[in-house]
């Protein structure tokens, strides 16, 4: 039954692939031989290919998490949702709900300031006459280009040098015990902030800023009432991808986090470690499903942008 789904998975995507590259045809202009039009489907139905490659692992474990039986085989013997009941109601749910409330709370804390930080430096990197622009852009954007081991080791031996680690912030305030990994995770968020920001501001009109000032509005009042409402777009996008980016991430809190403190990704890479059991599957489709719903809203906010900017039609 598995197998017949997978493959029935891959000829949905190979129809669609033709049939969007069919109905891109009429749009060609009429100097295009018949040797473009094969190349025109051709390369769509590659790249069709090339996306359901990629994807197929992720979406493999989904039918794997509704198997009735603890193996990772096909085919599966049967239907069943004890795996999802043992992640929201079972033995080990409040081992699961306490990884996803430490999660929640990582992601949502630094994603704010990863937020308030990548539209600033967007902002001020929007000044054509800031001396080592390239420079300081490079310098942002480098948490995305350093291999994650790197930045995590870095950041514990500099963590442990000046006493932030999660046990000496506990014995100051329990509530601390996080403030490392949102630290952490929020430096990996903002170049993701910094880059749709930039982005939004390269059709920005500096006119409406220096309107503003001849208008008696300070510095600060400019940019909340002029300069923020335009790259809202831009910020909510860069914001959907550090929430993401802090939600997936397991290596800085493997470096950083204590003992007793589990993520989702942590407690997923855990139960791969010590005891397999399905339901890490049940909750990698969970997973799966928050990303695509992330990235469809995020598309939405897009789309959006292009109309507000006139790129597109309304």
């Amino acid at each position: 039954m598995a197998k017949i789904l997978v493959y029935a998975l891959l000829f949905v995507c190979l129809v669609v692939a033709v049939r969007a590259s069919i109905k891109g045809l009429r749009n060609l202009p009429p100097y295009v031989g018949s040797l473009g039009r094969s190349w025109y489907i051709g390369f769509r139905v590659i790249c069709g290919a090339i996306l359901v490659f990629l994807i197929m692992p992720i979406l493999v474990i989904i039918p794997l998490s509704f198997n009735s039986e603890p193996y990772f085989t096909y085919p599966m013997p049967g239907f069943s949702l004890r795996w999802y009941e043992d992640f929201f109601v079972g033995e080990q749910s409040k081992v699961w709900h306490l990884a996803i409330k430490n999660s929640v709370i990582v992601a949502i804390f630094a994603t704010l300031i990863a937020t308030a930080l990548g539209t600033i430096a967007a902002v001020g990197l929007s000044n054509a006459r800031l001396p080592g622009k390239t420079f300081l852009m490079g310098l942002l954007i480098s948490p995305m280009i350093v291999p994650l081991v790197i930045t995590a080791v870095g950041m514990y031996f500099f963590y442990s040098l000046i006493g932030f680690t999660p046990r000496q912030l506990s014995e100051i305030w329990s509530g601390l015990h996080l403030l490392p990994v949102i630290l952490a995770h929020a430096a990996l968020g903002t170049p993701f902030v910094v880059i749709t920001v930039t982005a939004t501001l390269v059709g920005f009109d500096q006119s409406l800023t220096r309107a503003s000032a001849s208008l008696g509005a300070d510095g600060l009042r400019t940019f909340f009432k002029v300069t923020v409402p335009l790259v809202l777009p831009g910020m909510i996008s860069g914001a959907l991808f550090a929430f993401i980016t802090s939600f997936d991430e397991v290596v800085v809190v493997l470096f950083l986090a204590g003992i007793e403190e589990y993520t989702i990704p942590r407690r997923m890479f855990a139960g791969i470690r010590e005891q397999i059991s399905p339901t890490i599957l049940a909750v990698a489709t969970i997973l799966v499903l928050l990303s695509i719903l992330l990235l469809t809203a995020l598309e939405l906010l897009r789309r959006r942008n292009e109309r507000m900017r006139g790129m597109t039609p309304a």
